[in-house]
């Protein structure tokens, strides 16, 4: 979607970021329904779980113009439902997730759930 964006210099930014700084919880979000997979979601969360990411947000895509990419599908308020309680398996502090999350939704009632952070290293 990003242009100059590389998915292994993300996840090292964030890596990097949780090492220098552990008390601040890191955070990243997602934005579906551009024809990926459920696996490749999935895969995507584990690497950002493994990256020292606590902050999770699920979104569905909306096609701001239509100069934009389509959307490829819409989801189901369950699967949203289900990427949440996996991605809470995977470790997750707090997931939100749902048709209009976006990053910043709830953002302060994401860091109360956060809590004091651990440093897992």
């Amino acid at each position: 979607m990003r242009p100059k964006a590389r998915y292994e210099r993300s996840l090292e930014l964030l890596r990097r970021a949780r090492e220098l700084a552990p008390d601040i919880p890191t955070k990243s979000g997602l934005m579906v329904g551009l024809g990926e997979t459920r696996a490749e979601l999935l895969a995507v969360m584990r690497d950002l779980a493994a990256s020292g990411v606590r902050i999770l947000t699920l979104g569905q895509y909306l096609r701001p113009t239509p100069k934009h990419l389509p959307v490829a599908r819409y989801y189901e308020p369950s699967e949203f439902e289900d990427l949440a309680r996996a991605g809470r398996e995977m470790g997750f502090r707090h997931v939100e997730a749902g048709p209009l999350v976006r990053s910043s939704y709830h953002a302060e009632r994401q860091l109360a759930h956060v809590g004091p952070a651990v440093n897992p290293m």
